[in-house]
């Protein structure tokens, strides 16, 4: 374990843990889901405080959907802040209070993709900007696929009531990032991520419940 000046810590190569105090933070702007803070703080090396403007987000998780034939599961869903419809990977808000994380992504792989998953893991973590946001996000994969029982199946409404799906070889979903073809951030990691931990067979990836001290909401 090192220490720098500044109070961050790592264990090799791997981002550092540590936030300089607000001297003043502010909510400007309350939204339905999340809402813009701005804080003002001491930075090292520089004259004057900092201030800066950035969106506080509850996180998220999403998840890639692998069957038995190495087919990753793909949802098209209509995005009008960019005015597309992407491509993209199961995925939910962190918006039940004190649910953890795999929990949530189970329910939203039902919700969205009328699916339950045997086997769950954890691909990687993801800061989806963190120059303008506090949004983390957990990439699962999970295997092991049976059907939610059509009674219990969720209604879904607004954009998602629009989901088209696809079956697609990891392989061909790779291509697809490579090429420009594929846009949303976490399908984009996720389908990287797990053709890289195919090649050992999964066998490297991190429980499905490993702490998440990164998340800015979940430090302990």
């Amino acid at each position: 374990m090192t220490q720098d000046d500044g109070g961050y810590r790592s264990d090799g190569v791997g981002d550092l843990i540590g936030a300089y105090p607000p001297s003043s933070s502010e909510r400007v702007f309350s939204g339905h889901i999340w809402d813009v803070v701005r804080e003002t703080f001491d930075f090292p090396n520089n004259d004057e405080p900092l201030t800066r403007d950035f969106i506080d987000h509850p996180g998220a998780v999403s998840m890639v959907v692998l069957d038995d034939d190495m087919r990753v599961l793909l949802l098209r869903q209509y995005r009008h802040p960019v005015g597309m419809r992407l491509w993209e990977i199961p995925a939910g808000l962190l918006d039940v209070d004190g649910e953890p994380p795999v929990h949530a992504a189970a329910r939203e792989l039902a919700e969205e993709a009328d699916l339950v998953a045997a086997t769950w893991h954890v691909l990687t973590d993801i800061f989806n900007s963190p120059g303008s946001s506090t949004e983390a996000q957990r990439v699962f994969l999970a295997r092991g696929l049976s059907a939610v029982p059509e009674q219990e199946r969720h209604q879904r409404t607004g954009e998602e009531a629009d989901l088209e799906t696809a079956w697609v070889p990891l392989d061909d979903a790779v291509a697809a990032v490579l090429g420009g073809r594929i846009h949303n951030p976490s399908a984009a990691v996720g389908i990287l991520a797990a053709h890289a931990a195919a090649a050992s067979g999964f066998s490297t990836l991190r429980d499905a419940n490993v702490a998440w001290d990164e998340h800015p909401r979940l430090r302990p």
